[in-house]
């Protein structure tokens, strides 16, 4: 007898307290699973509106304590139908106890045994646990509502990316369209300028050709008056018909002017070259980020570069000298941040 007494230690009795403690905690997950199994099988059986009642009368629970065995049973217990030896879905969660099992309804089923791997559950309390079940949900909260931010800012980018490639298709095809006007504009001009001259030309021989017909003698301009009246008389109509090339000219010359400035008018400054650098290294590391980032990284990356790149913007429009050419650089990136802003 004496000798056994002095056989026993205290590391093995504490080791004999656990395996206790162990046995203690399987019972109870396991015991909590068939009871929950059977409130189920009750609840088929009872009334509608008698279910409380006979819970009090039949077994003494609490709804409330039987919603929790009947969740246990539903989230742990094995998919079967009679009592066997092993009733739980993983061997993870035979070594839970009550309290840890009902808290950990709180983590997503998928996540669940992960969770009780990486925090081995069987040595913090179940206090320990809620806190860790606490934060885990505020992390994955917090990443959510990063992830939705980051999603945001990448679907704004996206927008502005395509609002960019549309304005350079619009300001090419008005550079285009603008240079064609030029062009009419000149050969309109060339060739109403020839005209001109050979009209001014005529004009001049007709002068001519009546001045030398008036310095005649007195008999040859009377047998000559018919013709020179004639020739009075085209002199007019050429004039009058310079007098309306010269009008008609003016007017279509002020009509294609006009025209030429309003499409002038429409095309859209291109983006500085500096600045579109600064988009297409903001645009490859969103893609790094996207590929290689967590989310919070990611988010940083928007974050810090947009500062950064509206900052680099605001100075390279500062550097612009002439005031006309700011104010259309100036009014592009306003529009670019109010359709930004339409998209938040």
């Amino acid at each position: 007898m004496s000798e056994t007494l002095i056989s026993r230690t205290p590391n093995l009795i504490a080791a004999e307290i656990k395996n206790i403690k162990n046995q203690t905690r399987k019972t109870l997950i396991y015991n909590s699973i068939e009871i929950g199994r059977r409130l189920v099988e009750a609840k088929q059986m009872i009334n509608h509106g008698e279910w409380g009642k006979w819970l009090k009368e039949s077994v003494d629970y609490s709804q409330r304590t039987a919603n929790n065995l009947v969740k246990i049973f539903e989230e742990y217990g094995a998919d079967q139908i009679s009592l066997l030896d092993d009733n739980t879905k993983s061997q993870a969660f035979a070594n839970l106890g009550y309290s840890q099992a009902i808290a950990l309804l709180e983590v997503p089923g998928e996540e669940r045994e992960k969770f009780i791997e990486d925090n081995n559950l069987q040595e913090i309390s179940t206090r320990e646990m809620k806190q860790l079940i606490k934060e885990k949900k505020e992390l994955q909260d917090k990443l959510k509502d990063t992830e939705s931010k980051v999603k945001t800012e990448h679907t704004a980018w996206e927008i502005v990316s395509n609002s960019y490639s549309e304005l350079e298709g619009v300001n090419k095809a008005n550079n285009e369209r603008t240079k064609k006007l030029k062009e009419e504009i000149k050969t309109i001009k060339d060739k109403n300028k020839e005209d001109l001259v050979n009209r001014e030309v005529e004009i001049e021989n007709l002068k001519l050709h009546i001045a030398e017909i008036k310095k005649q003698p007195l008999q040859d301009s009377l047998e000559n008056n018919e013709e020179t009246e004639k020739l009075e008389a085209e002199l007019k109509i050429k004039e009058n018909s310079l007098f309306e090339a010269n009008k008609k000219i003016e007017e279509l010359g002020n009509q294609l002017k006009e025209k030429a400035v309003d499409v002038t008018e429409t095309i859209i400054e291109k983006i500085p070259e500096e600045v579109e650098k600064e988009l297409q290294e903001l645009r490859e590391k969103v893609d790094q980020a996207s590929k290689n980032s967590k989310p919070v990284v990611k988010f940083s990356i928007y974050f810090d570069d947009l500062v950064k790149n509206f900052k680099n913007l605001l100075e390279s429009l500062a550097e612009i000298p002439d005031q006309e050419t700011n104010d259309k650089y100036k009014n592009a990136v306003v529009k670019l941040i109010n359709k930004m802003n339409e998209n938040l």
